[in-house]
């Protein structure tokens, strides 16, 4: 049976008009600087309350990480479920537990922990406070290519849920399929052997060219197996201001301590600067110039940052090569910029405290 296309005009203006209307709704929906207050969780059928700072369940939609605030009430255990994508989580007040595939990591404010694609999670508290954590996932991206699935499984026990996915073991051979499955054996195996948490404690930052000193929460260099997010933490010195540098695909700075304002341009001269305090979440995408300052003369600012590094930025710089897509000032600018870190005297790593 002969089929013909119904479509009233070339495929040439239709993708014209599509691009068209995507880049106007992504730049109607762009966002700086979103407060805390913006994020103002409400009561879900899962016992916990959410809160959207950017993310297509709120009014901020986006393309690649969503960014979420949660709170549990004393006594509170969520209902439990899974999701195709991943989920990382940073702790910023009181203190809770999250049980992964049957699994319990206690967790306090300061604390991080990744949730992998398809594990079944809830998450409880035990203690006489409110506690609160931030959540960033790649739902998003599993979206755009239509992978993105949430399975809610009430109240169940764990022993009565299906695992994870199953996948077929490596087989011996030369031929391309048997290396296919021995290479996705392989990497689910190492996928589902990742660590789950890092204890606040176990944190040491250091100092870098970029003036700040920072540390790995999150990421495959420390032992996590994630689909490409990783997430990190800086610190800026009284008065001092990381160095300008810029890069596509979304990052997110969630800010921890202090306050200061974001400089953001298509020049390294000539923008706008933005001003956040503690709570704030700071947007940087559009591929722009930026630059994070602390303007409190006395007390460092902590920000931890989030973004789809191996899965988004690597694979944008691997097909527009040899476009450069993460430049820096030449080293005597960004030196000048930043100063030297080792002449900050940094406080102690004491654990943050919400509000």
């Amino acid at each position: 049976m002969a089929t013909h296309t119904t479509t009233g005009t070339t495929h040439y203006h239709v993708q014209k008009r599509r691009r068209a209307r995507f880049i106007e709704e992504w730049r109607a929906n762009h966002r700086t600087v979103v407060r805390h207050e913006d994020a103002v969780p409400v009561p879900t059928a899962r016992g916990s309350r959410v809160g959207v700072y950017v993310g297509a369940d709120g009014d901020r939609p986006t393309r690649t990480m969503d960014a979420l605030v949660h709170e549990l009430d004393p006594g509170v255990v969520t209902t439990v479920h899974r999701h195709s994508w991943d989920a990382m989580l940073f702790c910023v007040g009181g203190a809770g537990w999250i049980e992964i595939d049957g699994r319990r990591v206690d967790w306090r404010a300061g604390d991080s922990v990744h949730v992998p694609a398809w594990a079944w999670h809830r998450s409880g508290n035990d203690g006489a406070g409110t506690a609160r954590y931030l959540s960033f996932s790649s739902e998003p991206l599993l979206g755009t290519m239509g992978m993105a699935v949430l399975e809610d499984a009430g109240r169940r026990p764990f022993a009565e849920l299906p695992p994870r996915p199953p996948y077929s073991p490596g087989r011996d051979g030369a031929d391309p399929y048997a290396a296919r499955l021995r290479r996705l054996a392989a990497d689910q195996g190492g996928r589902r052997a990742g660590r789950l948490h890092t204890d606040w404690d176990e944190l040491e930052l250091r100092n870098t060219p970029r003036g700040t000193r920072t540390t790995f929460l999150l990421d495959r260099a420390i032992g996590y197996q994630a689909s490409g997010i990783t997430m990190a933490m800086f610190e800026i010195g009284p008065g001092r201001a990381q160095s300008m540098h810029r890069h596509p695909g979304e990052a997110w700075l969630y800010v921890v301590e202090g306050e200061g304002e974001s400089y953001l341009g298509a020049e390294p001269e000539g923008g706008e600067r933005h001003p956040w305090r503690k709570g704030d979440l700071i947007v940087v995408d559009h591929f722009l110039w930026h630059q994070h300052v602390n303007t409190d003369p006395e007390r460092t600012a902590r920000v931890v940052r989030v973004h789809m590094f191996d899965s988004l930025l690597e694979t944008m710089r691997a097909l527009a090569d040899p476009l450069v897509l993460f430049e820096e000032p030449p080293e005597h600018i960004r030196d000048a910029q930043a100063g030297d870190p080792a002449t900050i005297d940094w406080p102690a790593l004491d654990r943050p405290v919400w509000p």
